[in-house]
């Protein structure tokens, strides 16, 4: 089991910046395949950003170049700076882990991007 609690979300107007992180119950150093999803009201879940074990990182064409995934596998502990944030960008932010026996959620922070 790997619980997944999320923090970072709020507020804020466009233009302006968030990071949302994502603290793990187990050591994330073995774990290939982490991310980060999201779902606007009325819309499916969709995948914003993932990240690999080595490194290697992908996108939805509509966050690249203003959000960035990262990791800490010392803090256990997964990220998504979000910059030049726009309305569109309002959802609810859901981390997941994928094990190989297993995928996990967390409860979702939500987003909100308004003037």
């Amino acid at each position: 089991q790997v619980q997944l609690v999320e923090s970072g979300g709020g507020l804020v107007q466009p233009g302006g910046s968030l990071r949302l992180s994502c603290a793990t119950s187990r050591n994330i150093v073995n774990i290939r395949n982490m991310g980060w999803y999201r779902q606007a009201p009325g819309k499916q879940r969709e995948l914003v950003a993932r990240i690999f074990s080595g490194g290697i990182t992908n996108y939805v064409d509509s966050v690249k170049g203003r959000f960035t995934i990262s990791r800490d596998n010392a803090k256990n502990t997964l990220y998504l700076q979000m910059n030049s944030l726009k309305p569109e960008d309002t959802a609810v932010y859901y981390c997941n882990v994928q094990t190989v026996l297993s995928q996990y959620w967390g409860q979702g922070t939500q987003v909100t991007v308004s003037s």
